[in-house]
């Protein structure tokens, strides 16, 4: 058997994060038809290491995630069968995959719950992960301005810099958090904060939240106010975030929300489940990242890279 390994850097030329937003709407129309299935991300913990395991399927090819986590570095790695032979395809060096993933999850959202005419946007975060969230947004939005806040200031300008040149919309840097927030009509957050990096009360009359950065129980990038404040709250998996999602600990168990009230993205793309209805919601994506969306990128990594004669081929 003949298995396709790919690099991180021909994992990065093979695709474009637009194409990856639309793999990502096909394979959540999927799974609203039930044609695709994702599982919750599972954690095994030992001292010092945590290894992360995530499986899903889309029509034609399944596969999982396999990532592990120390203090000193962190591995990726993402394994791809086909759904007919069962075989393995490919194994691929999958951090690339992730951040281009992950930042399609935030693009797909904010093209279906943000307002059309959104033109300024604030970004929380300045690191690797952020540069997909603001290519997403800028992708799907004709933004003129993004503010983007960090606690850094030599962090933030160096992602100004940087960014500038890959994207439509002027980069500024924000003075201030609560000024940046209320003049836009998209909030990402991309951080690995413990605690809300804005209040709920900063957010304005339709705007859109997408809140990328946390997927474990002690990470809350938003307060309890802005999700009370919203009137649609976004998941990409319920089961997931009950499991995950810090953000909303607090109002759940004091019964102020129920899951009841959150509906999946599959959902939403489908057509299924209402996203914006007016002009005036506040909507809420809550981004953990699930198997579903890796698989899909997966099989479009891989069938350019057979495609184009990309990767060098193990025998296993």
């Amino acid at each position: 058997m003949r298995t396709l390994y790919l690099k991180e850097a021909e994992v990065e030329q093979l695709v474009t994060l637009p194409e990856v937003i639309e793999a990502l709407e096909r394979a959540f129309r999927d799974q609203a038809s039930r044609r695709a299935w994702t599982n919750p991300r599972n954690r095994l913990h030992l001292p010092g290491v945590t290894l992360h395991m995530m499986a899903g399927a889309i029509p034609g090819y399944f596969g999982y995630k396999a990532y592990t986590v120390s203090a000193s570095k962190a591995q990726f790695y993402f394994f791809l069968y086909s759904a007919e032979s069962a075989e393995l395809l490919a194994l691929m060096e999958a951090d690339t995959l992730g951040q281009k993933r992950t930042g399609a999850a935030t693009g797909l959202a904010t093209r279906i719950l943000s307002s059309p005419g959104a033109t300024d946007a604030t970004l929380f975060g300045a690191g690797w992960q952020a540069e997909t969230q603001l290519l997403a947004m800028d992708a799907v939005r004709q933004l003129k301005r993004v503010w983007i806040v960090n606690k850094r200031t030599e962090r933030r300008q160096s992602f100004i810099e940087k960014m500038t040149p890959r994207v439509k919309a002027e980069l500024v840097a924000a003075s201030s958090a609560e000024e940046a927030v209320r003049k836009s009509q998209i909030v990402t957050t991309i951080t690995s904060s413990r605690e809300p990096v804005f209040k709920g009360e900063w957010l304005q009359a339709g705007v859109h939240v997408n809140a990328a950065g946390g997927n474990m129980l002690l990470r809350r990038e938003i307060d309890d106010e802005a999700v009370m404040r919203s009137d649609r709250l976004v998941v990409d998996s319920i089961e997931q975030s009950k499991i995950e999602s810090g953000e909303f600990v607090g109002v759940i168990q004091t019964g102020r929300r129920h899951w009841e009230d959150f509906v999946e993205l599959r959902d939403v793309v489908a057509g299924l489940k209402p996203g914006r209805t007016s002009p005036s919601e506040i909507t809420l994506f809550k981004s953990l990242g699930v198997a579903l969306e890796d698989v899909a990128i997966g099989k479009l990594v891989y069938e350019r890279a057979a495609e184009r004669g990309i990767g060098t081929s193990l025998v296993l």
